[in-house]
């Protein structure tokens, strides 16, 4: 659950299932284009997404021999409940933002 609203904490992450979602699979450069953001970005947003298991690739061949990695979103879901963040945030450290802080001062 942690790694799904990290990957979803970013606008253009958010966009991009939203097309996905919406506009069914879709490969990089023409992704890019109707983002409006560049393919390195989008391969950036669309590899952390992937990492969380919200979308998943396939590199496929096209008519002319171009590799094309097309992205669907998977059918992905969970509860987010306060039992649910609970047992979450028994995973994380004691203080991932600033190491050097101590909690007993």
């Amino acid at each position: 659950m942690l790694a799904m609203l990290a990957a979803l904490s970013n606008p253009h992450r958010l966009r991009i299932v939203a097309a996905l979602s919406s506009g069914g699979r879709n490969y990089v450069s023409q992704m890019a284009r109707e983002l409006g953001i560049s393919r390195p970005l989008l391969h950036l947003h669309l590899q952390k997404l992937e990492d969380a298991g919200l979308v998943v690739s396939q590199l496929e061949l096209s008519a002319d021999g171009k590799a094309l990695n097309y992205f669907d979103v998977t059918d992905f879901g969970f509860d987010l409940t306060p039992a649910n963040i609970a047992e979450s945030a028994k995973t994380l450290a004691a203080n991932p933002t600033n190491p050097s802080i101590n909690s007993d001062t």
